[in-house]
């Protein structure tokens, strides 16, 4: 049954998921950072505050939702939807999360599923995993279903290798045996909606295709779609030094990610199992 969602954060990913709420019948509100944004999202028909993570909300904006989804990164004082508006959170019967598949930390490459113990090494995957902990008390003081969210890298139309090649960015990074997951938005998307439709008591997800590979792989497939000519391999050791410190640390972990809890418990047939059938649509798209 459709209700009220309020979206913390209608970035790339809170975007999509509102855009399949209303699809759906949902009454869609939600957060961006600039008053700029706020009127093209309102302009769309969405229901859009501004709020940048250090204010209080206007107690109205949250008052109706019977369901809260947070997509917003925790700061240096953690999660700033707890911060500011736990107080206007307590009617909502859904909580929702999106939180990162770092919190397992490194795995050389092995699979990993809800049940691996987790070890975050990286200092945002550490907050982000603080930050599940916290909605899940949340969750557990006010009586509200709480489901958590781990996504590997998200890409769609306009984030995307074929947006990369399109823009003459490309490039290929050879560090062998090196993996990563990733999911299409539009099926991370349709996970949260799954997921506010399921009568469990909460869980935690893995939301993530079925085709670990690397990004080299994975680029040289966005060339051949676009009839280029795949960039040069780059070996890791001499582009290490050169890259930002968030860049390289994505490179310092490495693990496969299972997807079968997302598929049994919700019933997900994922629209893009693999990055060859997203890809294959981006490309197609224009």
């Amino acid at each position: 049954m459709a209700g009220r969602l309020f979206i913390f954060g209608l970035g790339f990913s809170g975007l999509e998921i509102a855009k399949l709420a209303r699809s759906r019948g949902w009454q869609v509100g939600g957060t961006c950072t600039q008053p700029e944004k706020a009127g093209e999202l309102r302009a769309a028909g969405f229901e859009a505050v501004v709020f940048d993570g250090t204010t209080d909300m206007p107690a109205e904006t949250l008052r109706a939702a019977s369901h809260v989804l947070c997509t917003i990164a925790p700061g240096p004082s953690g999660d700033p939807v707890l911060r500011h508006c736990v107080d206007l959170l307590g009617t909502a019967r859904w909580l929702g999360y999106l939180s990162t598949t770092g919190v397992y930390g490194d795995h050389g490459g092995n699979w990993v599923d809800e049940t691996t113990p987790t070890a975050p090494v990286q200092p945002r995957s550490v907050a982000r995993l603080a930050t599940e902990h916290a909605w899940q008390a949340f969750g557990a003081r006010t009586g509200a279903t709480v489901d958590i969210f781990r996504l590997p890298g998200i890409y769609g139309p306009g984030r995307s290798p074929i947006d990369q090649v399109r823009a003459g960015t490309a490039k290929r990074i050879d560090k062998p045996g090196q993996v990563f997951s990733r999911i299409h938005v539009a099926d991370a998307a349709q996970a949260v909606m799954a997921a506010m439709a399921h009568a469990g008591p909460g869980a935690i997800y893995n939301v993530a295709d079925d085709l670990p590979a690397s990004s080299a792989e994975v680029m040289s497939f966005a060339c051949e779609l676009l009839g280029v000519p795949a960039p040069p391999l780059l070996p890791w050791d001499q582009v290490a030094p050169s890259m930002s410190a968030m860049a390289r640390s994505f490179y310092m972990e490495n693990r496969r990610v299972r997807n079968e809890r997302l598929k049994r418990d919700l019933g997900i047939v994922l629209l893009y199992p693999t990055y060859r059938e997203g890809l294959r649509a981006i490309a197609g798209s224009d």
